[in-house]
C-alpha cells in the first residue's frame, strides 16, 4: 500500500498552516497587485511556515521521498492552498518547486556538494528558484560557450516568473561544441552581468513579475550546470499539468472566499423584495452551484495527483496523463466561473479598486492563457475515441 505524502503527520501541518495564512496571503496579493510588485511579504511568511520541506529530499533535510512520483500529492494541495490566498504567490511558490525538483531529483547530474549547497538555501535561507526557459517573441537561442573551469552564458529569455525574488535562475540554453546540445545553467540573479528588464506589467498575476533576463556572458564555474535531460517523462509532464490545475483551482477558491466575504458585509439582496444576502435565492444559487463545481474539479485534481504519486514503471500512462488533462481543464473551467462571477453577485460597489476583487479574474484568465483548454479537451475527446494521446512533447507547453 502506497504512503502519501500528504497523510503524513508533517505534511499535513505543514499544508494546514497555510490554510490558517490565506488572507494574510490575500491582503499581501492584494498589495502586490496594485503596486506591480514581487510578493516579498508572502515569500517570506512561506518560509517561515517551513513549506520548502516539502520540495526538497528527505536526503537533504526536507520530506520529499526524492524519487519522480513522491510527493506531489502533498505539493499539489501546498500550491492549492497559496494560490487560494494569491495566485501570484502560488505560481512563484510552484516555480522553485518544479527547479528544486529537477536540480535535486533522480535525473539531475549535480554534484552532491551542489546539490546540497541548493537544498541548504532553499531550507534555511528562503531561496527562490526560476526557470528560465522560454524564448518566446525574442531574437535568438540563449547558449553557453565552453570555457576553462566553466561556461560563458549569453542571451535573453522571456517569462521569468519569480525573478524578482533575485534567487537562482535554471537557464535551458544550448551547449556550442561540434554538435550543439541542450544543456542547463545555474545563474545568481544578483550577478553584476545579468539584466532584469522590469518590463512585466501584465493584466493578470502581476506578482510574479515574469520580466525579461538578459545574461551577458555570465561565467559559470563546473559543478553548476548540467546536460538537459533528453525529453520530459510522462510523469513529470502530467505533474505539470496537475501545477496548473492546482493553480487555477486555488485562485477559483479563493475568489470564492472573497466572494462570500463581501456578500455577507452586504445590507440588501439583488432584488429589493429580499432584505439580506441570506434570504436572497438567487444569490443562494449561485453562490451554491460555484461551491459544488469548486468541489468538484479538487476532488479530481486531488484524485489525479495520488494516482499519479502511486503510480507505477509500467502502468498505462496514457489513461494517468489524461486524468492530469481533464483535471486541468475542470479547473480552469472552474475558476474563471467563480471569479467572473463575484461582481454579478455583488454589484457595483464591489468594483472598488479598494478591493480589487477583480484581480482573482484577471489573474486566472492570464494564467488560463498559457496553453489553449480547448486543445486538452481535444486531447481527451481522442482519448476517449481512439485510446491513446500523441507524444506528449508535441502537444504540451511547459
Amino acid at each position: 500500500m502506497t504512503t502519501h505524502l500528504h497523510d503524513t503527520t508533517e505534511a499535513r501541518a505543514l499544508i494546514a498552516s497555510v490554510s490558517e495564512h490565506r488572507q494574510i496571503l490575500a491582503e499581501g496579493g492584494l498589495a502586490s497587485d496594485r503596486d506591480n510588485d514581487d510578493p516579498a511579504a508572502n515569500m517570506k511568511l512561506l518560509a517561515t511556515l517551513g513549506l520548502a520541506r516539502l520540495t526538497v529530499p528527505a536526503a537533504h533535510g526536507g520530506l520529499w521521498d526524492g524519487t519522480e512520483r513522491g510527493g506531489w500529492g502533498a505539493v499539489l494541495r501546498a500550491v492549492r492552498e497559496i494560490s487560494a490566498g494569491d495566485g501570484p504567490t502560488g505560481q512563484n511558490w510552484l516555480t522553485t518547486l518544479l527547479v528544486a525538483r529537477i536540480l535535486l531529483g533522480p535525473g539531475s547530474t549535480l554534484p552532491e556538494p551542489t546539490r546540497a549547497e541548493l537544498a541548504r538555501r532553499i531550507l534555511d535561507e528562503g531561496l527562490r528558484c526560476v526557470s528560465s526557459a522560454a524564448e518566446t517573441g525574442l531574437s535568438g537561442r540563449v547558449s553557453a560557450r565552453p570555457v576553462e573551469g566553466g561556461v560563458v552564458l549569453s542571451g535573453s529569455k522571456s517569462f521569468n516568473s519569480n525573478s524578482d525574488g533575485l534567487g537562482m535562475a535554471l537557464v535551458a540554453c544550448v551547449l556550442e561544441g561540434e554538435e550543439a546540445t541542450r544543456h542547463e545553467v545555474l545563474v545568481d540573479l544578483r550577478h553584476a552581468q545579468v539584466e532584469l528588464h522590469g518590463d512585466w506589467d501584465n493584466m493578470g498575476q502581476r506578482g510574479t513579475q515574469s520580466q525579461t533576463v538578459t545574461y551577458h556572458d555570465v561565467f559559470v564555474p563546473d559543478g553548476w550546470h548540467q546536460p538537459a535531460p533528453a525529453k520530459p517523462s510522462s510523469v513529470f509532464l502530467g505533474a505539470a499539468m496537475l501545477l496548473h490545475a492546482a493553480l487555477l483551482q486555488g485562485i477559483g477558491e479563493g475568489a470564492l472566499d472573497a466572494l462570500v466575504q463581501h456578500t455577507r458585509t452586504m445590507k440588501r439582496g439583488s432584488l429589493p423584495q429580499f432584505a439580506t444576502p441570506g434570504e436572497d435565492p438567487l444569490i443562494l444559487r449561485r453562490i451554491g452551484a460555484l461551491s459544488s463545481r469548486l468541489a468538484a474539479s479538487r476532488a479530481l485534481l486531488h484524485a489525479a495527483a495520488d494516482q499519479l504519486e502511486a503510480s507505477r514503471d509500467g502502468d498505462d500512462t496514457d489513461a494517468l496523463v489524461i486524468d492530469c488533462f481533464r483535471s486541468k481543464v475542470a479547473s480552469v473551467e472552474a475558476s474563471l466561473d467563480a471569479a467572473s462571477e463575484i461582481h454579478e453577485i455583488t454589484g457595483a460597489r464591489s468594483t472598488s479598486n479598494l478591493y480589487r476583487l477583480d484581480r482573482y479574474w484577471r489573474n486566472a484568465r492570464t494564467f488560463a492563457s498559457h496553453d489553449p483548454t480547448d486543445a486538452k479537451s481535444v486531447y481527451v475527446g481522442g482519448y476517449e475515441l481512439g485510446g491513446h494521446l500523441p507524444p506528449l512533447a508535441s502537444v504540451i507547453r511547459l
